[in-house]
């Protein structure tokens, strides 16, 4: 699972198979490239940070 950091403080988590690639964009944008949630095609959107989550262990 990955936990993506959105600039405005909020969160979301994704399952890590639907993650296609995260990098720094020309402006230096951390950017995240996913499938949407129904799988119909990639998107990409701006983050601060992101996390991997481990199996099994709690964040709260």
């Amino acid at each position: 699972m990955i936990k993506y950091y959105y600039p405005d403080g909020s969160h979301c988590y994704r399952a890590l198979h639907t993650t296609h690639a995260v990098y720094t964009d020309a402006n230096g944008k951390l950017i995240a490239r996913t499938l949407r949630p129904d799988n119909s095609e990639l998107y990409e959107f701006e983050i601060t940070g992101f996390e991997l989550l481990e199996t099994g262990v709690r964040y709260d």
